[in-house]
């Protein structure tokens, strides 16, 4: 089975929070079985620099076949948002790269993506722009 570090809406919010974000998190799929299975959280933080991530874990991983206690999300999805829309980043990063979202992340991964959106200079919007470039 994998043994990933498990993600929560409150561990992602505080990672995000820790970066400087600030966040709203919402949890979609409760213990019950009749709640809505579309996605277990969602939690949306927007930077001082205007960039924005939706971070969704989309559904359980199961480490035991009971869910007994074994329901974790390993992995997330995320997408970038500046102005309130989808946005890839600017051309020299290593994620959102000509897409707006960047799916199966793991934890190290997710701090990487928040790390780089966090130290994002707006005015590379501008200027890649103005080149051509965005």
């Amino acid at each position: 089975m994998d043994n990933g570090k498990a993600m929560t809406a409150e561990s992602v919010g505080d990672i995000l929070r820790e970066a400087g974000a600030q966040v709203m998190v919402r949890s979609g799929r409760s213990e019950s079985y009749s709640a809505p299975r579309e996605f277990s959280f969602e939690v949306k933080a927007i930077f001082p620099n205007g960039l924005g991530l939706q971070v969704v874990a989309r559904q359980f991983n199961y480490r035991d076949p009971w869910e007994a206690k074994g329901r974790v999300n390993d992995l997330v999805d995320v997408m970038l948002t500046r102005d309130g829309s989808l946005t890839p980043l600017p051309k020299g990063y290593s994620y959102f790269q000509g897409i707006e979202e960047e799916c199966g992340l793991d934890e190290e991964r997710l701090r990487e993506i928040i790390e780089a959106v966090r130290q994002v200079n707006p005015k590379l919007y501008l200027l890649q722009e103005m080149t051509g470039d965005l």
